[in-house]
């Protein structure tokens, strides 16, 4: 249940490293995906306090918003576009320590300081989607958070 998520107060990868199995919970025997990424958003925002937790869908040429904890946001990403659309295209997961000094950011809120962006596979590999994390901190995100995300969105394949 939602209300049993458990928050640690231990350091960043002690944090992850408790979240991994609440997830897991939360999503077993669920075959709803916007339910599931309902529930991931607001977990990694309840243990973390990120500004903005989020995903993007795949839809053409296109990533349209889906569920996401946070203030309103971008509703269309093209391929290509921002951190996230680049994300999509390279098919690999971006830390953005500071935004405003990646070329082409999307700026959906000026409050947004730094970023990550995961992307999600199918299992036949395919970017369905990405999980985008932003701070209202200059590089709040790194290779812990990176390694850690990349994971939790394992446990997003259909």
């Amino acid at each position: 249940m939602a209300e049993d998520l458990h928050v640690s107060s231990g350091g960043k990868a002690e944090r992850y490293r408790v979240l991994l199995p609440q997830v897991r919970s939360l999503l077993a025997g669920e075959t709803d995906r916007v339910a599931n990424l309902a529930n991931v958003a607001a977990a990694l925002k309840t243990t973390f306090g990120f500004f903005w937790v989020g995903f993007y869908r795949v839809q053409g040429d296109e990533l349209v918003l889906g569920p996401f904890q946070g203030p309103v946001a971008c509703t269309r990403i093209a391929r290509g576009r921002g951190v996230c659309g680049t994300a999509w295209q390279e098919d690999r997961t971006l830390v953005v320590p500071d935004v405003d000094a990646f070329p082409g950011h999307i700026a959906c809120s000026s409050l947004s300081r730094s970023e990550i962006v995961v992307p999600l596979h199918d299992r036949e590999g395919r970017v369905w989607g990405v999980l985008d994390i932003d701070s209202d901190r200059p590089a709040a995100f790194d290779e812990t958070d990176a390694a850690w995300l990349e994971e939790l969105c394992m446990l997003l394949k259909d």
